[in-house]
């Protein structure tokens, strides 16, 4: 079980990221906003008390700063702790001050999280509240759509499923709306998308499908542990390099379809702080000479969820 103590400091190290991020909102500047984020969050991290590893990183799609794969971060003494982490989950949200910017970490005991190289995933989620097994990755976006709208005991019309805004998702798009169902299309932050299918009466959002990153893919599933739900995720390893990092890892199967439980296990804690405005979270305010954030905080263990509204003096 992870100390409960880490509550505290796990939102303050999305805390630190959100607010260097959120220095250069609406700058255009997405590769320096992603810098500055790295660097606070692994400031922070590196004042905790814990042996950590990084095992969900940074973007070398992107050719983005990193946290990487594999660092250490923390104290070196305490407990072994696996960390996934975005410090800039929307890094295109952030640089032109559009919503749902978030910085996001997810931490559980060691080897409890999805260890996988920096790839592309095919995700589908709904909340929780369903029977086992409503959806499947390998079902068709209009018979998952069929299922969720039978489970929830309405017709498909009532049925929102939540898709990145990307060409590859033409056919996806179209197989929804055959069945149809709305769609709300966002520009970016899968992360904030599959979480919203937590909480539909409040969201509108029944169901995230798509494809996107593996690292957010393995941080929503940590969020959805917490709050509840289902999730499935494959690996997209279309390069021979791709698929022989997985297999160090620990992937034979570069086909394999992970449950929630496989993408993340164990006591999970959850954290993610505004950068910018959202349908969850309040971004970063600098007021009269101080900083307010607003952060959720989620564990596995207890179900518990936690807003944490902080106002500090700015240095």
């Amino acid at each position: 079980m992870l100390n409960r103590i880490m509550t505290i400091e796990i939102a303050r190290v999305t805390e630190a990221a959100a607010v260097a991020a959120a220095r250069l909102r609406g700058r255009g500047s997405e590769k320096e906003a992603d810098q500055v984020a790295v660097d606070a969050m692994r400031t922070a991290l590196n004042m905790i008390e814990m042996d950590g590893r990084v095992v969900i990183g940074e973007g070398e799609r992107d050719e983005a700063p990193m946290l990487f794969i594999g660092e250490k971060v923390g104290t070196g003494k305490g407990q072994k702790i696996d960390i996934a982490l975005d410090p800039l989950e929307g890094t295109t949200l952030a640089a032109k001050a559009m919503h749902n910017a978030l910085s996001v970490i997810a931490m559980a005991e060691a080897g409890s999280l999805l260890h996988s190289p920096d790839c592309y995933m095919q995700k589908i989620a709904i909340g929780g509240g369903y029977p086992a097994g409503v959806v499947d990755l390998d079902a068709t976006p209009e018979e998952n759509i069929k299922r969720v709208a039978e489970a929830k005991g309405c017709p498909t019309s009532e049925i929102t499923a939540c898709i990145l805004d990307r060409p590859r998702h033409a056919e996806l798009i179209a197989g929804v709306r055959r069945a149809g169902a709305a769609i709300r299309l966002i520009t970016d932050g899968d992360v904030a998308g599959v979480i919203h299918t937590a909480d539909p009466a409040e969201t509108g959002i029944d169901i995230y499908i798509g494809t996107g990153g593996a690292p957010e893919g393995v941080l929503a599933a940590a969020a959805l542990r917490c709050i509840g739900g289902q999730m499935q995720g494959r690996l997209i390893l279309k390069k021979p390099d791709e698929r022989e990092r997985a297999r160090k890892m620990g992937i034979e199967d570069p086909d394999y379809k992970f449950s929630l439980e496989e993408l993340a296990s164990g006591d999970v804690m959850f954290a993610a702080t505004g950068v910018t405005d959202g349908s969850m979270l309040r971004g970063v305010r600098f007021e009269g000479g101080c900083i307010t954030t607003e952060t959720v905080v989620m564990r596995s263990a207890t179900g518990a969820v936690r807003w944490i509204r902080k106002r500090s003096r700015a240095k």
